[in-house]
């Protein structure tokens, strides 16, 4: 059953390997030289006016943090039932959509906020790195293959978290994380007519039980 879980995902486990390698050598090189490293793949408005392509891809193999095991929660949650409903290549396009489109917003509001003198141009080099968009982009797409009544639940659970997000801290990152959510939500046409049975919390809370055997 593990194995079936893993090998049916693919690009979510791969990428959870790339992740381990560089969060372990996050933890091996000076702070200094690690600094340097995420500044120089982050996606921020210097880089994005300046080598967009390259930090939009470099950006998702760091975490902008020391622990990894977090992240091996969250893929096999969100990321992995995602590939298995819709294949790596509909996962694939359906991540990059909200990772592009949510960098893309969230730097432009940050580019707002400096302009209007909200926050110091400073942050022109702001670090921006991870795979936050991704996720959030996956989990709102992921709102379509979870079955009713819960669906309505999880969607107005994630609403609530991304926008009180926004309202506790207009920043660039929160921003990013609610127009991810949006943008999953808006890629319905690639989970249209996918096959597959329900994600279904309720087979969880009251599996079913196997009958004892005849006597």
């Amino acid at each position: 059953m593990i194995t079936h879980f893993v090998t049916g995902a693919p690009v979510t486990f791969s990428w959870l390997t790339a992740l381990f390698l560089t969060t372990a050598l996050q933890h091996l090189l000076p702070r200094w030289h690690l600094m340097a490293l995420l500044r120089k793949d982050s996606t921020n408005l210097h880089h994005l006016a300046s080598d967009p392509i390259r930090v939009l891809i470099t950006s998702l193999l760091w975490l902008d943090g020391a622990s990894w095991w977090p992240y091996l929660v969250v893929f096999c949650l969100i990321l992995a039932p995602a590939e298995h409903w819709l294949g790596p290549l509909r996962f694939v396009v359906a991540g990059l959509i909200a990772h592009v489109i949510a960098t893309y917003l969230s730097e432009g509001f940050l580019y707002w906020q400096i302009q209007e003198a909200m926050v110091s141009p400073r942050y022109l080099n702001a670090r921006d790195i991870g795979v936050s968009y991704v996720v959030v982009g996956m989990a709102g797409l992921l709102t379509y293959h979870i079955a009713r009544p819960w669906r309505w639940l999880y969607l107005l659970v994630m609403l609530g978290w991304t926008g009180i997000s926004v309202l506790v801290n207009p920043a660039f990152t929160p921003v990013g994380h609610l127009t991810a959510l949006i943008v999953g939500l808006a890629c319905y046409p690639l989970a249209r007519g996918r096959p597959g049975r329900p994600l279904d919390p309720a087979r969880l809370l009251h599996p079913r039980r196997i009958p004892p055997p005849a006597a």
